[in-house]
């Protein structure tokens, strides 16, 4: 059975993502915006909205102010957050908001060149390199997000102003590779999803073709971005390009296997294709998604729904590879990873494509932001030891406090897009059924007809309610991880079936729908493959992985251990595990033996670590009988 994502404007969000959108909506846009203006005095620079200023002034004939600042993709940050501002605006009205990314979109309509070329970093000062570095130049890259934010902006207003700039720039580049026939893909997908995207929006059929050459085309001449390195003299970051697992160029999709390289790459690549897949009925490239999506969930993903596990190159490495301490994971690969969940979801509605989203999103991605919305994690470790991580040389990346920003500031605004159009992934429909694939309180209109009312307290509560208007079908997910689950339809026993996940049953105006899914914590055993991990243990409750920090543990959390069998109960949003303290002596190695003390491990949601200041952190415990 298929389904479609809903229209974000269809969801009117409350409780738990309701205040995280009003978190986005009242400090973290506000905030972004004035990171991308440098008026942050303790975040990264930025330049972003500079960078387009002087993009104008150069293709005006003026002198810029100053030259290009940042990295070659710095456009996709303004990108994202007007796809972020964008989404707020649906749910949200806000005129003051509305003017402010008007004049946003003014300035990256003045640098758009007059053959639709769009990218600050070759306009200012390297004009003469446009296209010639598709591996590390990031405008394919930079060109797709700033079509998302188009096609986002155009729901939300009925403005077409970039919407008609994105055409433009969409037409350049069919010019060349379709028409023109010159050979080229991106070294970093992004632009294959987004004109999914506007092909969607404008029904514009180049679109579509040119997503499909994209695809289609990758990894076909696994030579291409050497010979491309051999006609030029010049590089960004001197990437190898015959590093074809790290580009997913080696072999043409439909051969590819294994997820490999770039972690953030790879997911963004893999929803174009399972949208590509779908749009197409391609039966063929959607037997590739399902084996990448396998190799991804099954051998390569963290409990947290993190992937992507080594620092080097941002990317994941081989099967059971997940170690905790220098785990990279970082917050836009989770957030590819729900992007590709969504997409599968429109292939075949099955239960374990929702569990990854959800996983993803409760964990990794609401850690990526404090909660206060202010700082922001790239990287997502399972283990955090002060003076280890950040210092070691192995640890640097793997930082105990969110920063405020950072130059390569990708993470950030992409959070933001994603809470503020959650109701796009939480639910779907088709011509008679509304599918709940995420437990989202709030208001729900299906173009089918059917509306729903969701009442929940999750993630923290577990009943959840559905009040439906109109007549159809209404199909909810039950997690792989609730071990029992009632469903009750006007307080009775209800009619239904279950498939892949889901139970169907048929509703009717003013019916009441009700699920109560399994509250109780429980341990989470890794493989015995993932060397790390030998003879630990994680606590999940629900969709929340925990983690232990010191600061509900007498500052040290190396020398717990959980009690073999040991209980499990839940205390507000925390958990308390029975378990033991092992203690030795100071020095580096001893013939001592530890002395072991039976105490109290406290847990708290993984995704709200590290907001208490410094201190040790873990997810993965040791178990002793």
């Amino acid at each position: 059975m298929k389904q479609h994502t809903i229209s974000v404007d269809a969801y009117q969000g409350d409780g738990f993502f309701g205040a995280y959108q009003k978190l986005v909506r009242e400090t973290v846009i506000p905030y972004q915006y004035r990171v991308l203006n440098d008026t942050v005095a303790d975040a990264e620079p930025s330049h972003v909205l500079e960078n387009f200023r002087n993009a104008g002034k150069v293709l005006r004939g003026e002198a810029p102010d100053s030259d290009f600042y940042g990295m070659v993709f710095q456009d996709s940050d303004a990108a994202k957050w007007l796809e972020a501002a964008a989404y707020s605006l649906i749910n949200h009205p806000d005129a003051e908001l509305e003017q402010t990314m008007d004049e946003v979109i003014a300035l990256i309509a003045d640098a758009q060149d007059s053959d639709g070329y769009l990218n600050t970093y070759f306009t200012i000062s390297n004009r003469e390199k446009r296209w010639q570095n598709l591996l590390e130049g990031h405008e394919l890259y930079c060109s797709g997000h700033m079509m998302e934010a188009a096609c986002a902006y155009y729901q939300a207003t009925g403005k077409r102003a970039l919407l008609d700039v994105m055409l433009r720039n969409m037409e350049h580049i069919y010019q060349r590779h379709i028409v023109q026939g010159i050979e080229g893909v991106p070294g970093h997908p992004e632009v294959e999803l987004a004109l999914m995207k506007m092909y969607r929006a404008t029904g514009d059929e180049r679109c579509l073709e040119l997503a499909r050459y994209f695809v289609d085309t990758r990894g076909t001449n696994p030579r291409y971005y050497a010979d491309e390195v051999a006609r030029r003299d010049w590089s960004v970051w001197g990437n190898n390009p015959w590093n074809n697992d790290y580009q997913q160029s080696g072999k043409p999709v439909r051969e590819q296997t294994v997820a490999t390289g770039h972690a953030v790459r790879a997911v963004y690549l893999y929803t174009a294709m399972a949208d590509l897949a779908n749009v197409t009925e391609d039966a063929t490239l959607y037997a590739a998604c399902k084996n990448l999506w396998n190799s991804i969930t099954r051998r390569r993903m963290y409990v947290t729904g993190g992937i992507g596990s080594t620092v080097l190159g941002e990317a994941f490495s081989v099967d059971y590879d997940l170690p905790s301490d220098t785990a990279y994971a970082e917050t836009c690969a989770s957030i590819g990873l729900i992007f590709f969940a969504s997409r599968m979801l429109e292939n075949e509605v099955r239960g374990e494509y929702a569990d990854v989203m959800e996983r993803a999103l409760y964990n990794t991605v609401l850690a990526g932001m404090q909660l206060d919305g202010k700082r922001f994690f790239y990287v997502n470790p399972l283990e955090c030891v002060p003076g280890i991580s950040g210092e070691a040389p192995t640890h640097r990346h793997t930082l105990t406090q969110r920063p405020g920003w950072y130059a390569c500031a990708c993470c950030p605004p992409n959070v933001a897009r994603l809470l503020t159009s959650i109701g796009q992934y939480a639910y779907g429909e088709n011509e008679d059924t509304a599918f709940c694939h995420l437990y989202a309180s709030g208001q729900v209109r299906f173009a089918n007809g059917i509306s729903l009312r969701c009442e929940t307290e999750y993630p923290y509560g577990f009943t959840v309610r559905y009040h439906i208007g109109g007549n159809g079908n209404l199909a909810v997910r039950i997690p792989a991880w609730s071990k029992t689950y009632h469903i009750r339809c006007n307080g009775g026993a209800a009619d239904c079936k279950q498939k892949d996940g889901y139970v169907y049953l048929a509703v009717a105006d003013g019916d009441v729908v009700e699920l109560v899914l399994d509250d109780t914590p429980r341990f989470v055993y890794p493989s015995v493959k993932i060397a790390a991990l030998s003879g630990c243990a994680a606590v999940q409750r629900g969709p929340l992985v925990y983690c232990f920090e010191g600061v509900d543990n007498g500052d040290d959390v190396l020398s717990l251990r959980f009690r073999q069998n040991g209980s499990l109960c839940a205390e507000g949003d925390r958990i308390v595990a029975e378990g033991y303290r092992v203690e030795g002596c100071a020095d580096l190695y001893t013939e001592t033996p530890y002395t072991v003390k039976s105490c109290e491990i406290y847990g708290v949601p993984y995704y709200t670590w590290g907001n208490r200041g410094e201190n040790q952190m873990r997810v993965f415990l040791p178990i002793m009988g």
